[in-house]
């Protein structure tokens, strides 16, 4: 033996280990903060028709980007996201009465199409947490 360390393995090649319990129910939390963000938006978007589209997409993005950041996690915006997809989703569906909640018109299209681009753009811009070194690069 020539006393050299041996090599160290990357983070991207170890095992997926299950979340922890704390940090599973923190994703959960945000899963349910990003479905009620999503119902407030779409409730909001229709009423006040430019503000209300501005004010619910910023909520969204507020919500997705502050989630990642806290978290130091991409899984940390990617679960509010989530939950706003899913009950943006579900509102789009109409009732057998004939209710609805999205209208055909340029203001709910808005709203679904900007609020996706906002949930990709937010856990694309999560920081990703460095394996031990550098936080700067990545180490080589």
């Amino acid at each position: 033996m020539s006393g050299r360390t041996p090599p160290t393995t990357s983070a991207l090649a170890q095992p997926l280990r299950p979340p922890s319990l704390g940090r599973a129910a923190l994703y959960v939390g945000l899963f349910v903060l990003g479905a009620v963000i999503g119902v407030a938006g779409a409730l909001l978007q229709p009423a006040w028709f430019p503000g209300g589209l501005l004010l619910a997409l910023a909520a969204e993005a507020g919500l997705c980007l502050g989630a990642g950041r806290a978290v130091g996690r991409r899984g940390g915006a990617v679960a509010p996201a989530a939950g706003w997809a899913l009950a943006v989703v579900l509102l789009t569906t109409s009732r057998p009465e004939g209710d609805f909640v999205f209208a055909a018109g340029i203001g709910s299209y808005l709203f679904l199409l900007g609020g996706i681009a906002v949930a990709v753009m937010c856990a694309t811009l999560a920081r990703v947490r460095q394996p031990d070194g550098d936080a700067a690069r990545l180490r080589k």
